[in-house]
């Protein structure tokens, strides 16, 4: 019992001394990632709509802009975000005059995240039923009524789990960016947990973190669930 009081005082000692500069990390690790996301998903999902499409068999085939597109978001897959970041420094500092901070990382989390998007937005749209692609094009539908009215709406509960699966993913890209002075919860946790020796600092950065993946969880299995026609009685 004593153990655990003091446990417990030391927990709040730690709050209290670096209160600011948690509640900026936090802020600073959902500024980020959610930008990122937003930015990834208005470039990303075009991609996917494009994969989708000119897939053989699909309502608009073309197998070499299929096979090119496919490439592309295959190979920026597979580079790793550590070796992507340092990679983009020269291009970073060109488009937003730095290379560290948070601000900056937006860049290198945005084109990794970029990729990640059109695949989940790929597998959302061919989920959907091919008979109720099949009834719009008896019924005349054209290649974009078809997308737009038909494909994106059956698939929207998927795309919004596919929201929080890459935010999440995204707040463990941005905690490793703090290993090379990207802001967040994770430069936290390394300036002041891992070359400090504070063990309490890298407790309570990993509680916020895990804090908030759970609260995006939730969030959007909730949202989901709402657009699940599915799921209406």
């Amino acid at each position: 019992m004593p153990e655990s009081l003091s446990f417990l005082q030391a927990i709040a000692d730690l709050l209290s001394e670096f209160k600011d500069l948690l509640v900026l990390g936090t802020w600073q690790t959902l500024y980020v990632t959610f930008l990122a996301t937003s930015i990834a998903y208005v470039l990303g999902t075009p991609l996917g709509i494009l994969v989708v499409v000119t897939a053989p068999g699909s309502i608009a085939p073309n197998r070499p802009v299929h096979e090119v597109l496919g490439g592309i978001i295959n190979i920026g897959r597979s580079i790793p975000f550590i070796i992507l970041l340092v990679a983009l420094i020269p291009f970073t500092r060109l488009v937003v005059g730095t290379s560290i901070g948070p601000n900056a990382t937006i860049v290198p989390l945005t084109i990794a995240a970029t990729p990640f998007v059109a695949r989940m937005i790929e597998q959302s749209l061919i989920e959907v039923e091919n008979g109720l692609i099949e009834m719009a094009q008896s019924m005349g539908a054209t290649s974009r009524q078809i997308i737009f009215k038909v494909l994106l709406p059956e698939s929207l509960p998927s795309i919004i789990r596919g929201i929080s699966i890459t935010i999440i993913s995204l707040v463990g890209y941005y905690a490793m960016a703090g290993a090379v002075g990207g802001g967040g919860l994770g430069d936290l946790a390394i300036r002041y947990g891992y070359y400090r020796y504070k063990s309490d600092v890298m407790f309570v950065t990993i509680v916020l973190l895990v804090i908030i993946v759970e609260v995006i969880q939730l969030l959007g299995n909730g949202a989901a669930k709402r657009m699940d026609k599915r799921n209406i009685r």
